[in-house]
């Protein structure tokens, strides 16, 4: 089931919207002192490709960095990128076959808007015996 719905989702709306976090990331490598946003956006662009079956957890050990940098991130680029999340999932959740697909963009807005001091994994480690 995640295989169908990862393949719906990268062609209605997965590559575009990994389109636009990979060019809000070279945006952030232009900048320089931004590089470390422009890693994070490259990280959801991979994420947002292939979203059902991958998790999003915090990392315990993140710092007042990852704080300060997220909102500097929110500031410059997150939050356009959530109200593309927002407005792309409000559209798929109009269709039946849309739902769970409008749930993913719905999913990808906390990390869309703070995208330091999180890391994604596969939703098996945290869910013995999701499939």
């Amino acid at each position: 089931m995640r295989l169908i719905l990862n393949l719906i989702w990268l062609i209605l709306c997965g590559w575009w919207i990994a389109i636009l976090y990979f060019l809000a990331g070279i945006i952030a490598f232009i900048l320089i002192i931004t590089i470390p946003f422009g890693i994070a956006a490259w990280r959801i662009a991979n994420y947002a490709l292939w979203p059902f079956g991958r998790s999003i957890v915090r990392r315990p050990r993140a710092g007042i960095g990852s704080l300060i940098g997220n909102i500097i991130w929110i500031i410059l680029l997150g939050w356009e990128l959530a109200l593309g999340h927002l407005i792309s999932g409000a559209l798929l959740c109009l269709t039946i076959i849309g739902i769970p697909l409008g749930l993913a963009n719905f999913k990808l807005i906390p990390i869309s808007l703070l995208p330091l001091g999180v890391q994604i994994v596969p939703s098996d480690e945290l869910y013995p015996g999701y499939r």
